[in-house]
Protein backbone atom coordinates (compact mmCIF):
# COMPACT_ATOMS: atom_id res chain seq x y z
CA UNK A 1 0.00 0.00 0.00
CA UNK A 2 0.97 3.39 -0.97
CA UNK A 3 1.02 6.53 0.77
CA UNK A 4 1.80 9.77 -0.54
CA UNK A 5 3.38 12.22 1.48
CA UNK A 6 3.10 16.06 1.38
CA UNK A 7 4.90 18.97 3.78
CA UNK A 8 3.85 22.06 3.62
CA UNK A 9 5.82 24.94 5.01
CA UNK A 10 3.64 27.69 4.28
CA UNK A 11 0.14 28.56 6.26
CA UNK A 12 -2.36 26.48 3.95
CA UNK A 13 -5.80 28.39 3.89
CA UNK A 14 -7.94 26.28 5.66
CA UNK A 15 -10.76 26.38 2.95
CA UNK A 16 -8.35 25.63 -0.29
CA UNK A 17 -7.31 22.47 1.93
CA UNK A 18 -10.65 20.79 2.64
CA UNK A 19 -11.17 21.62 -1.41
CA UNK A 20 -8.06 19.78 -1.79
CA UNK A 21 -9.24 16.89 0.32
CA UNK A 22 -12.19 16.86 -0.71
CA UNK A 23 -10.80 16.10 -5.08
CA UNK A 24 -8.42 13.62 -3.17
CA UNK A 25 -11.03 11.44 -1.61
CA UNK A 26 -12.79 11.46 -5.05
CA UNK A 27 -9.19 10.17 -7.26
CA UNK A 28 -8.48 7.86 -4.16
CA UNK A 29 -12.46 6.38 -4.41
CA UNK A 30 -11.78 6.12 -8.06
CA UNK A 31 -8.84 4.57 -8.39
CA UNK A 32 -6.52 7.96 -9.49
CA UNK A 33 -4.75 8.61 -7.13
CA UNK A 34 -2.83 6.80 -3.91
CA UNK A 35 -3.51 7.37 -0.22
CA UNK A 36 -2.00 10.99 0.84
CA UNK A 37 -1.11 12.64 4.64
CA UNK A 38 -0.61 16.01 4.32
CA UNK A 39 1.57 17.84 7.53
CA UNK A 40 1.17 21.58 7.30
CA UNK A 41 -0.54 25.12 9.52
CA UNK A 42 -3.36 27.22 9.16
CA UNK A 43 -3.09 30.58 9.70
CA UNK A 44 -5.65 31.66 13.18
CA UNK A 45 -9.28 30.14 12.09
CA UNK A 46 -11.97 28.85 14.67
CA UNK A 47 -14.06 25.25 12.87
CA UNK A 48 -17.12 24.18 14.01
CA UNK A 49 -17.63 20.51 13.30
CA UNK A 50 -20.66 18.47 12.92
CA UNK A 51 -21.71 18.36 16.49
CA UNK A 52 -21.29 22.04 17.50
CA UNK A 53 -23.47 23.69 19.48
CA UNK A 54 -23.69 27.43 19.25
CA UNK A 55 -23.65 28.08 23.23
CA UNK A 56 -20.03 26.89 23.06
CA UNK A 57 -18.91 29.85 21.34
CA UNK A 58 -17.69 32.35 24.32
CA UNK A 59 -17.20 35.31 22.46
CA UNK A 60 -19.92 35.13 19.85
CA UNK A 61 -18.96 37.71 17.64
CA UNK A 62 -15.80 35.58 15.81
CA UNK A 63 -15.72 33.82 12.76
CA UNK A 64 -16.03 30.11 12.51
CA UNK A 65 -16.62 28.04 9.49
CA UNK A 66 -18.34 25.20 9.43
CA UNK A 67 -17.26 21.76 8.02
CA UNK A 68 -18.11 18.36 7.91
CA UNK A 69 -15.40 16.87 9.82
CA UNK A 70 -16.79 15.08 13.43
CA UNK A 71 -16.44 17.17 16.40
CA UNK A 72 -17.40 20.41 18.17
CA UNK A 73 -15.39 23.63 17.63
CA UNK A 74 -11.78 24.18 17.65
CA UNK A 75 -8.49 26.95 17.16
CA UNK A 76 -6.27 26.16 14.57
CA UNK A 77 -3.17 28.51 14.24
CA UNK A 78 0.41 28.86 13.80
CA UNK A 79 2.45 26.78 15.53
CA UNK A 80 -0.22 23.82 15.43
CA UNK A 81 0.64 21.25 13.29
CA UNK A 82 -2.31 19.80 11.20
CA UNK A 83 -2.38 16.49 10.00
CA UNK A 84 -4.81 15.87 7.15
CA UNK A 85 -5.06 12.17 5.78
CA UNK A 86 -6.94 10.53 3.60
CA UNK A 87 -7.23 6.88 3.54
CA UNK A 88 -9.31 4.05 1.82
CA UNK A 89 -11.02 2.05 4.37
CA UNK A 90 -11.87 -0.23 1.97
CA UNK A 91 -8.88 -1.62 1.61
CA UNK A 92 -7.84 -1.45 5.16
CA UNK A 93 -10.33 -2.50 7.96
CA UNK A 94 -13.70 -1.19 7.93
CA UNK A 95 -13.53 0.24 11.47
CA UNK A 96 -13.98 3.31 12.67
CA UNK A 97 -13.23 2.36 15.85
CA UNK A 98 -9.78 0.88 14.77
CA UNK A 99 -9.15 4.14 12.44
CA UNK A 100 -9.14 6.20 15.91
CA UNK A 101 -7.11 3.87 17.91
CA UNK A 102 -4.70 3.92 15.31
CA UNK A 103 -4.53 7.74 14.94
CA UNK A 104 -4.54 7.67 18.86
CA UNK A 105 -1.69 5.72 19.08
CA UNK A 106 -0.02 7.53 16.42
CA UNK A 107 -0.07 10.67 18.32
CA UNK A 108 0.85 9.20 21.87
CA UNK A 109 3.98 8.22 19.72
CA UNK A 110 4.56 10.92 18.30
CA UNK A 111 4.77 12.96 21.99
CA UNK A 112 7.18 9.77 23.13
CA UNK A 113 9.64 11.00 21.31
CA UNK A 114 9.89 14.25 23.17
CA UNK A 115 9.45 12.34 26.61
CA UNK A 116 5.79 13.35 26.55
CA UNK A 117 3.33 10.81 28.35
CA UNK A 118 0.27 11.11 27.10
CA UNK A 119 -3.64 9.15 26.75
CA UNK A 120 -6.79 8.75 25.06
CA UNK A 121 -9.90 9.23 26.55
CA UNK A 122 -13.07 7.15 25.42
CA UNK A 123 -15.12 10.39 26.78
CA UNK A 124 -13.76 12.98 25.13
CA UNK A 125 -12.47 11.92 21.64
CA UNK A 126 -8.21 13.61 21.26
CA UNK A 127 -5.23 13.05 23.42
CA UNK A 128 -4.33 14.07 26.69
CA UNK A 129 -1.42 14.65 29.08
CA UNK A 130 -1.74 15.48 32.94
CA UNK A 131 -0.25 19.12 33.52
CA UNK A 132 0.02 20.09 37.17
CA UNK A 133 -2.51 17.18 38.11
CA UNK A 134 -5.47 18.69 35.41
CA UNK A 135 -6.06 16.79 32.46
CA UNK A 136 -5.22 18.67 28.84
CA UNK A 137 -5.79 18.44 25.83
CA UNK A 138 -2.65 18.51 23.40
CA UNK A 139 -4.25 16.69 20.23
CA UNK A 140 -7.46 17.01 18.32
CA UNK A 141 -9.29 14.66 16.17
CA UNK A 142 -12.05 14.76 13.84
CA UNK A 143 -12.60 12.92 10.81
CA UNK A 144 -15.53 12.33 8.34
CA UNK A 145 -15.78 8.75 6.74
CA UNK A 146 -17.32 8.78 2.82
CA UNK A 147 -17.87 5.78 0.60
CA UNK A 148 -15.61 4.34 3.28
CA UNK A 149 -12.32 6.59 2.80
CA UNK A 150 -11.40 8.49 5.64
CA UNK A 151 -10.40 11.99 5.76
CA UNK A 152 -9.39 15.10 7.50
CA UNK A 153 -7.37 14.38 10.23
CA UNK A 154 -6.16 15.61 13.54
CA UNK A 155 -4.09 18.60 15.17
CA UNK A 156 -1.04 18.40 17.52
CA UNK A 157 -0.55 21.69 19.60
CA UNK A 158 3.54 22.46 19.50
CA UNK A 159 3.83 25.89 20.35
CA UNK A 160 0.51 27.84 19.67
CA UNK A 161 -1.23 31.21 21.12
CA UNK A 162 -3.01 28.92 23.74
CA UNK A 163 -5.04 32.29 24.43
CA UNK A 164 -7.19 31.88 21.49
CA UNK A 165 -8.66 28.66 23.19
CA UNK A 166 -10.65 31.49 25.61
CA UNK A 167 -13.09 32.21 22.62
CA UNK A 168 -14.35 28.86 22.88
CA UNK A 169 -15.01 26.19 24.81
CA UNK A 170 -12.84 24.06 23.02
CA UNK A 171 -14.54 20.52 21.64
CA UNK A 172 -17.57 21.26 24.03
CA UNK A 173 -15.31 20.31 26.87
CA UNK A 174 -15.86 22.46 29.70
CA UNK A 175 -13.91 21.03 32.89
CA UNK A 176 -10.44 20.69 31.23
CA UNK A 177 -7.69 22.58 29.53
CA UNK A 178 -5.85 22.90 26.41
CA UNK A 179 -1.82 23.27 26.50
CA UNK A 180 0.95 22.44 23.87
CA UNK A 181 4.26 20.94 24.00
CA UNK A 182 6.24 23.80 24.96
CA UNK A 183 4.64 24.62 27.60
CA UNK A 184 5.17 21.15 28.90
CA UNK A 185 8.74 21.31 28.09
CA UNK A 186 9.60 19.99 24.73
CA UNK A 187 12.40 21.16 23.40
CA UNK A 188 14.35 20.63 19.55
CA UNK A 189 10.81 20.75 17.93
CA UNK A 190 12.35 21.34 14.47
CA UNK A 191 11.98 18.21 13.21
CA UNK A 192 8.39 17.62 13.97
CA UNK A 193 7.33 17.13 10.57
CA UNK A 194 9.83 14.06 10.35
CA UNK A 195 8.75 13.02 13.36
CA UNK A 196 4.99 13.19 12.41
CA UNK A 197 5.17 11.68 9.34
CA UNK A 198 8.04 8.78 10.40
CA UNK A 199 4.90 7.93 13.47
CA UNK A 200 1.71 7.94 10.50
CA UNK A 201 3.62 5.79 8.28
CA UNK A 202 4.62 3.16 10.77
CA UNK A 203 0.69 3.10 11.75
CA UNK A 204 -0.94 3.36 8.37
CA UNK A 205 1.58 1.25 6.51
Amino acid sequence: MSIEVKISNKPVDYLKSIRILEKRVNDVHEGRKVELVWILEHKSIYTAGTSSKEEDLINKKIKVIKTNRGGKHTYHGPGQKIVYFVLNLNKRKKSIRYLIDRIENCIVNILKEYNIKSYPDRKNIGIWVNERNKSKKIAAIGIRVRKWIAYHGFSLNVHNDLKKYAEIIPCGVKDKGVTNMKKIGAVKIDKINKIIEQKFLNSFL
